[in-house]
């Protein structure tokens, strides 16, 4: 897929979706930077970023997600706030099969310090929009841990509907662990 020919940029009405670009470093580091500690198990702890440099950002990041996307791998959004632009987290979606399935994995991830605020919400609900209208995809699911409630809440406040639990279906914690798959096809 050639993604110069894609949308890949969305606004709602607080947030903006894009492709993290090198000139997004400062804001990028800043949300991890002033990340709380972690609040619950799937929360994850603040990043060791003492190695990180613009060049880093630029190749590990930038780069890396570019190129996913000009392979139809995953489209990974940065999520900014209009109002300060402020980088409060990402969401993602994957390609699990094309051809006849057209079919996606949702991610996402809100820096702690901005929960509370329906930015995750607002973000996955116009990731599906991209996802469904510009990307093609057919069918998105999202895979979550049986006793991840935030998550679980999220994908039933966009209209997700559970399908089933897959059991020892991902390798986490140091075990197999079971997971719920919520999904949404296009309308």
């Amino acid at each position: 897929m050639n993604t110069e020919e894609i949308k890949l940029k969305s606004e709602t009405e607080r947030l903006v979706l894009r492709p993290l670009q090198n000139q997004d470093y400062k804001r990028w580091l800043e949300g991890c930077l002033n990340r709380f500690p972690s609040q619950y198990k799937y929360d994850d702890n603040k990043m060791d970023l003492s190695g990180w440099t613009q060049q880093k950002f630029n190749y590990d990041v930038v780069s890396k997600f570019q190129k996913y996307a000009d392979q139809d791998e995953a489209y990974v959004f940065g999520v900014f706030r209009k109002s300060d632009q402020k980088q409060v987290g990402k969401v993602e979606v994957e390609t699990i099969m094309r051809e006849e399935f057209q079919w996606g994995l949702l991610g996402y991830t809100i820096h702690n310090q901005f929960w509370r605020n329906g930015y995750g919400k607002e973000a996955v609900k116009e990731l599906l929009n991209i996802a469904f209208k510009n990307l093609h995809f057919h069918r998105i699911e999202a895979h979550i841990n049986v006793d991840n409630k935030p998550s679980i809440k999220l994908a039933e406040s966009i209209g997700m509907e559970f399908e089933c639990i897959r059991k020892g279906f991902i390798f986490e914690f140091d075990e197999w662990t079971d997971n719920l798959v919520y999904y949404m096809n296009s309308k």
